[in-house]
């Protein structure tokens, strides 16, 4: 099942999260498989980084919840809130 993980960043916490940019990469590449679409929410003119989006296909709530907690932007404390919700896929059509 697709889940969106929807995270907000802390204000003020640009640095956390570019210190931490190549871990959270990297944890991702581990999960390649699993990803739908991944990537970063902007500031509205576009020019900061702000949160994420990922859509990833995951078993069950728990192992998205799980792989959520294990990034490192989150380990870090980057995030200012995590939400996780099951995602249908609509447009285009799979």
């Amino acid at each position: 099942m697709l889940y969106a993980i929807i995270c907000h960043d802390k204000n003020g916490a640009s640095s956390v999260r570019a210190e931490n940019r190549p871990d959270h990469l990297d944890y991702l590449k581990g999960f390649a498989d699993r990803a739908h679409a991944v990537g970063p929410m902007l500031s509205d003119d576009g020019a900061d980084m702000v949160g994420s989006l990922l859509i990833m296909n995951f078993d069950s709530m728990d192992d998205a919840a799980s792989f959520a907690e294990g990034d490192p932007y989150n380990k870090a404390g980057l995030f200012d809130s995590v939400t996780i919700k099951a995602w249908k896929q609509v447009l285009p059509a799979l």
